[in-house]
């Protein structure tokens, strides 16, 4: 196998947070537009979005193997590229639920928090685009503060919609499903907040 130069891994970490920005979009587009009845040809098109991001993941560790030089740690591309995949993976993680909860109808306080994931998923492409020059960038760190800032903004509409439905629900069904779909809403920001926290880390290191 031929020996991968080092703008691969950064260019397979960009293409990872643009498909997660993507799955974010799409996403917010079915919650806002809410149709039930188009929820399986939507999951199809989430889940094209998972298996090419599943696909960037599985080049870069296969690249690994073989790798004598990378430019920055081994265990830290992995682990990177492990963390991306899980943004999209959460994504659909939340598609599925509203599909096999047979959720009709979308609570509006999720409309915010689904913001927040489109939000935090555009500022880790900045962040991805900015890590080939970790080294001398001026905004890098920056962008972590921000992902932070927009994960803790998400905690406090997570914890205010767990309050209003577990207070104003009287339907035991509605409770589990949507606890369930906050959760998972809620996931989204954290995995991605998970990648700031990996790119911060290697900065630190190599600084």
């Amino acid at each position: 196998m031929a020996r991968k130069n080092d703008s691969f891994y950064f260019d397979s970490f960009q293409a990872c947070a643009e498909l997660s920005c993507k799955g974010a979009r799409l996403l917010a587009d079915i919650m806002r537009s809410y149709d039930p009845g188009t929820l399986k040809q939507r999951m199809d098109e989430m889940h094209a979005i998972e298996q090419a991001a599943d696909e960037h993941k599985h080049e870069v560790l296969d690249a690994l193997v073989t790798a004598f030089v990378t430019p920055i740690e081994r265990e830290d591309i992995a682990q990177l590229s492990d963390l991306l995949d899980t943004v999209v993976d959460r994504i659909e993680g939340v598609l599925l639920r509203l599909y096999f909860n047979n959720i009709r109808t979308i609570r509006p306080d999720s409309l915010e928090l689904v913001e927040k994931i489109e939000n935090s998923c555009s500022e880790m492409v900045k962040l991805l685009q900015e890590l080939p020059q970790f080294k001398r960038s001026k905004t890098l760190r920056d962008t972590v503060i921000h992902i932070n800032s927009i994960e803790e903004e998400a905690d406090s509409l997570y914890i205010e919609a767990m309050h209003s439905l577990h207070t104003n629900c009287t339907d035991p069904m509605e409770v589990f499903t949507w606890h369930e779909i906050y959760t998972f809403l809620e996931y989204c920001v954290d995995s991605v907040e998970h990648v700031a926290d990996v790119v911060d880390s290697i900065v630190m290191k190599n600084s």
